[in-house]
């Protein structure tokens, strides 16, 4: 059988991990009140939780970091990620923040107000949770296509482009203060997004004077997808495909935890002189000085230096291919899973796999922990308890049209066995499926529940 891929590095340095038993794992999610977050690292053996930092930095990123300018203002480090910016994204301007929520919270904080309504593909969980803090309206309008978990379609986190111009009319212009598109859309399966649509989506957005702005943090596989399957765009790379990406927006968001390859750090780029100056003031107050926005110098550095590792063509195509893997692996494993695979992770349809649980008594989550006492897993799930929520505008209660489980996979962490043993440690939970129970929230606060819920089982 033909190797479907070969990790394009040499392994320099390795780290520990220790297997616990299945009597020690039921102790362990039962002191952290069944909720995985709670779960410490040093007890969870492969750990699929998020992509979000979790990431292996490269000999040349550890190698910039010793070159990082720690200076408060002016930075040089500073400098170098903003040429790095302009050239793959091609922003002329750019505010570093710790990470990805933090740049949300910054644009919307300056940029909404109580009663709004910003459209997207697709919101992830935290940027929903800080619209929702402002009591705005997050409002998803995903192709359709999206719902179908089997469908092989190739841009399934495409916005819908017919709904998207219906909506502004019915919502009018003057309640939308920008308009969002998630690249990849991680909670519709991390299914890529077209050119053509992005392109589309821009058009509507521009007619309407609505400023746009992506969610870019895996903006790298976005292209990557754009450039396998998206006629014309075979013969360009991926760093031109990325330039005309951006070209066609007003600004974007960025966790650098996923497709800069880093632990930490994030960042705003714009090409608005007056919207940097606003959101100058917000950055000097809540994160640090402009030139550093509460990062360290050496973070900056790493950060450059994996914006240009990311895009390099042969480190993506094992990554994707590597997420397929996963993927054919789960199936083999008797896993009903989302199809076609996402570029930073494999999601199993939940709802699929516990048919005996009602979406009010969170399959993915019940599904998740199962994961975690068989084998060890920590997953993440993508459902009723992440997504559930009252539309601040309407009052009515927003639920998914899926209940998923996310493996998100840490960028250059886990060799083809990991994921093989991932595969047996879902078989197990298949043949024993039947036996597992739903939940109830015992405890929870109102916003981004899912992280800190203590749960039972019914």
């Amino acid at each position: 059988m033909p190797i479907p891929f070969v990790e394009p590095f040499r392994i320099k340095m390795v780290e520990p991990i220790r297997m616990t038993t299945r009597e020690e794992r039921l102790g362990i999610l039962s002191r952290a009140s069944l909720n995985l977050f709670k779960v410490k690292a040093d007890d969870v053996f492969i750990d699929l939780l998020t992509d979000s930092g979790t990431n292996a930095m490269s000999d040349r990123q550890w190698s910039a970091m010793m070159q990082g300018d720690e200076s408060y203002a002016g930075a040089r480090s500073y400098y170098r990620l903003k040429d790095a910016i302009e050239d793959i994204m091609g922003f002329p301007m750019f505010i570093p923040t710790h990470q990805g929520r933090a740049a949300e919270g910054a644009l919307f904080s300056v940029m909404v107000k109580p009663g709004d309504v910003v459209p997207s593909n697709r919101h992830f969980d935290t940027t929903m949770g800080n619209l929702l803090e402002l009591k705005a309206r997050p409002v998803d309008l995903v192709v359709p296509e999206a719902a179908d978990t089997s469908l092989d379609a190739p841009f399934k986190g495409n916005m819908d482009l017919k709904k998207l111009e219906e909506f502004i009319q019915q919502t009018g212009r003057e309640n939308i203060p920008l308009g969002m598109l998630t690249i990849t859309n991680n909670t519709a399966a991390g299914q890529p997004v077209s050119m053509e649509n992005i392109r589309g989506t821009a058009d509507i957005y521009r007619k309407y004077g609505i400023p746009f702005f992506i969610d870019a943090c895996r903006f790298a596989e976005n292209a990557y997808f754009i450039q396998q399957r998206e006629p014309g765009y075979a013969g360009k790379s991926i760093k031109e495909i990325c330039r005309e990406i951006f070209a066609l927006v007003d600004g974007c968001t960025m966790s650098a935890k996923k497709d800069a390859i880093v632990n930490i750090g994030g960042f705003i780029g714009l090409r608005d002189p007056g919207l940097f100056e606003q959101l100058s003031g917000k950055l000097i107050l809540h994160e640090g000085f402009i030139t550093y926005g509460g990062l360290a110098g050496r973070d900056l550095e790493a950060i450059a230096q994996g914006l240009y590792e990311a895009t390099d063509a042969e480190y993506l195509k094992y990554r994707i291919l590597h997420t397929q893997y996963l993927g054919d692996v789960l199936e083999q494993a008797g896993m009903p899973i989302y199809r076609p695979t996402g570029g930073h992770a494999v999601y199993i349809n939940a709802g699929a796999v516990l048919p005996h649980i009602s979406p009010s008594r969170f399959p993915g989550v019940a599904l998740a922990n199962s994961f975690y006492i068989e084998g060890g897993v920590r997953t993440v799930e993508i459902g009723s308890l992440s997504f559930e929520h009252v539309d601040p505008v309407t009052n009515e209660n927003v639920v998914p049209d899926l209940e998923l489980v996310r493996l998100a996979i840490p960028r250059r962490v886990y060799t083809r066995s990991h994921l093989d043993y991932v595969g047996e440690t879902a078989r197990e939970v298949f043949v024993q499926s039947e036996k597992i129970r739903g939940l109830q929230v015992v405890e929870a606060p109102a916003l981004l529940r899912h992280f800190l819920a203590k749960l039972a089982e019914v």
